[in-house]
């Protein structure tokens, strides 16, 4: 090629690619307008793509391979960056704003997350989140890790086993809070009748229903986390395994000594989905109770939300009390803090493996 198709390509590239930003550029500015003109979106679309043919056909030899590597993965991007980034960043500008869902009149600063902290009833759901996470991050891999025991040893019919245990996962968890409902307020109270003369729910009392929630939660997850210990146990050497019983090492100290150490990766998996899963909780938290329960005295207030958790307590803000930007300052304080809790247990985590 000669200098004198270079400077062409060059001309016609960067062309395109002035062209591309300046279609996207103007496709965003009607969109922050409200405007009317209904081509905004296939105009960001087509910018993005001019660009793309702009930046291919850049003449350089040099980085030509690394361009063509961004364009493949650059769909993947795109649809990640809309997705997540450029929501998140309208997240965090809205709940700066009276934002009433469709539009904003002024920007209040930081009012909606000093309001949101004068709520009980959010401060409440936080409190009890926190709780809910702990315990189902203990106890969900407790539980899965045991399965995955069971699993793995040479007991007759364990590929009927595993599935059993995994299929509670595959339930909706909407259908997942209905069975467990009626299971609750209709199948375990004839049994407590029967033995105890009561047919109250637990269900019915907010300590006893926040148990119950833990239950549905674990009966779900701990099969599919059961999956990802059991991988990480069938990974384990058989010749480390067999040296260790030659050594006269029982199955306790085997476990203890050898597995879990030899696991810790796996450990820190699971413990770090259990955690990011049990913070988001809400299909079985609304399905099963809808937040409601009873509390007196928090904050100088009566709270009839006690089952609330977190991002229900984000939903009934936005859609039932119709309060958008303070229900989206409350999902940014959430984000920062599973975002903050995840970053701290994974770091811990990884120092502990090195430590086994």
């Amino acid at each position: 090629m000669n200098n004198q198709d270079t400077v062409r390509n060059k001309v016609v590239s960067l062309s395109l690619l002035f062209i591309g930003i300046c279609m996207m550029v103007w496709a965003v500015f009607l969109d922050f307008t409200n405007s009317a003109v209904s081509f905004r979106g296939p105009m960001l679309i087509v910018g993005v793509i001019v660009i793309m043919i702009g930046a291919y056909l850049y003449p350089t030899l040099k980085n030509h391979r690394k361009i063509v590597n961004v364009l493949f993965l650059f769909p993947l991007l795109f649809t990640f960056g809309v997705t997540v980034i450029i929501p998140l960043v309208l997240g965090v500008f809205y709940s700066l704003t009276n934002w009433d869902g469709i539009r904003f009149t002024e920007i209040i600063g930081f009012g909606n997350y000093a309001i949101m902290f004068k709520e009980p009833s959010f401060v409440w759901s936080i409190f009890i989140t926190v709780l809910f996470v702990i315990f189902n991050m203990v106890l969900v891999n407790v539980v899965g890790f045991a399965l995955a025991l069971l699993c793995t040893s040479n007991l007759k019919g364990i590929g009927f086993f595993r599935a059993a245990y995994f299929l509670p996962n595959l339930i909706g968890g909407i259908v997942l809070g209905y069975i467990w409902q009626f299971i609750f307020n209709n199948v375990l109270t004839q049994v407590i009748f029967k033995f105890f003369g009561s047919q109250a729910s637990i269900l019915a009392k907010t300590n006893t229903a926040f148990i119950g929630i833990i239950v549905v939660y674990i009966w779900q997850y701990a099969g599919y986390i059961m999956l990802i210990y059991i991988t990480g146990l069938t990974q384990v050497p058989k010749d480390v395994l067999e040296a260790s019983q030659i050594d006269g090492a029982n199955k306790i100290a085997t476990l203890f000594k050898i597995k879990i150490p030899m696991i810790a990766s796996t450990i820190t998996i699971c413990t770090f989905l259990t955690l990011t899963s049990a913070f988001k909780q809400f299909d079985v938290n609304m399905a099963l109770t809808n937040g409601v329960g009873s509390v007196a005295n928090f904050m100088g207030d009566y709270l009839t939300n006690g089952t609330q958790m977190l991002a229900l307590n984000i939903y009934n803000t936005a859609i039932s009390k119709n309060s958008y930007a303070l229900g989206q300052a409350k999902a940014v304080l959430f984000f920062i803090i599973l975002a903050c809790v995840s970053l701290l247990q994974v770091s811990i985590s990884s120092k502990k493996e090195v430590e086994m």
